[in-house]
């Protein structure tokens, strides 16, 4: 498992309203082993227009162990969300759903659905073709994206508004 910071901005609360606190997992052989940053400074950048404040980055091989211990690590870190990329499609190789099932305490399939067809929809493939899933563990908001620049990008304006709307909920401080 590797942890980069350097994609990391700091931001203080008085810049800016904080969402919550974020992870992001890369699930990339090629990442796990220092060879790529993957789309990880991409998320982190949108993360952090969103208003999260960023914890880091984790790259991880695609290995459902792997990904289920970074994805468990996160959520007893208390982080409010944790987004993984990568490892979503149809191959053998492409355990992400399988691992974050494990973990989830209740899925929220209708996260999932929009990110597929909202993806499809903007010509993203893989994320049409995604078996990522979204729900919670704990207080903790998990969601698998497709690993392509477009389906991040979409992927992530998609769940912003839902991320923030299932934060609130999961703090309490929705009425």
């Amino acid at each position: 498992m590797r942890f980069d910071t350097d994609t990391v901005a700091s931001m203080t609360t008085a810049e800016a309203a904080v969402t919550g606190r974020a992870l992001v997992v890369i699930v990339d052989d090629r990442a796990a082993r220092h060879d790529s940053a993957g789309p990880g400074p991409l998320v982190s950048e949108l993360l952090l227009e969103a208003g999260f404040l960023v914890d880091g980055v984790v790259a991880v091989s695609n290995d459902r162990v792997a990904i289920r211990n970074a994805l468990n690590t996160a959520v007893i870190g208390g982080v409010d969300l944790v987004v993984s990329v990568g490892g979503t499609g149809v191959s053998p190789r492409d355990a992400t759903p399988d691992a974050t099932a494990e973990i989830l305490d209740r899925e929220l399939p209708g996260i999932g659905e929009a990110l597929r067809s909202s993806g499809l929809s903007a010509g993203a493939l893989d994320a049409g073709l995604s078996r990522g899933l979204a729900g919670v563990s704990g207080s903790t908001l998990v969601v698998n994206l497709a690993a392509s620049r477009a389906a991040v990008r979409d992927g992530m304006a998609t769940l912003m508004p839902l991320a923030a709307r299932v934060i609130d909920e999961l703090s309490g401080l929705e009425a």
